[in-house]
């Protein structure tokens, strides 16, 4: 796969300066082995302009987004349908059955206390030189 051909990947939009955002993406990196993933920060240029594109709020930092095949995901079914391509973490697929909106609860608890649970930063985290490629801004 050419590492040029985005419509072959799906996107992950981040908030980039949430602890447990910026670890989880370190996380899909690790196992995406077939680099099927790119990513880009809720806050940055590429992440708004995607954000406006499919109509979503440009300062709601409280889900990270899948864009897959053109349909955008968010919160529990962005995760979960995330999961399925990674080495090690396929067997939360199944989880997709339960209904959205006990996962999306639980998805919420954790969103809402990530801050304060797992810090943050002033500034959008920085992927490692090797990683770079895959990040859109």
């Amino acid at each position: 796969m050419s590492s040029n051909n985005s419509s072959a990947r799906a996107i992950i939009l981040f908030d980039g300066v949430c602890n447990l955002c910026s670890s989880s993406v370190q996380q899909v990196l690790t196992h995406d082995a077939a680099g099927y993933f790119q990513f880009a920060s809720l806050q940055g240029a590429a992440g708004q302009q995607l954000l406006q594109q499919h109509g979503l709020p440009l300062t709601d930092f409280n889900s990270f987004v899948l864009i897959e095949d053109g349909v955008v995901y968010t919160r529990s079914t962005a995760a979960l349908r995330a999961a399925r391509h990674l080495r090690g973490y396929k067997w939360l697929y199944p989880l997709i059955v339960v209904p959205r909106f006990l996962r999306d609860a639980v998805y919420n608890l954790v969103a809402r206390n990530r801050y304060r649970w797992f810090g943050h930063k002033n500034e959008c985290w920085l992927p490692r030189p090797e990683w770079r490629s895959r990040f859109l801004d």
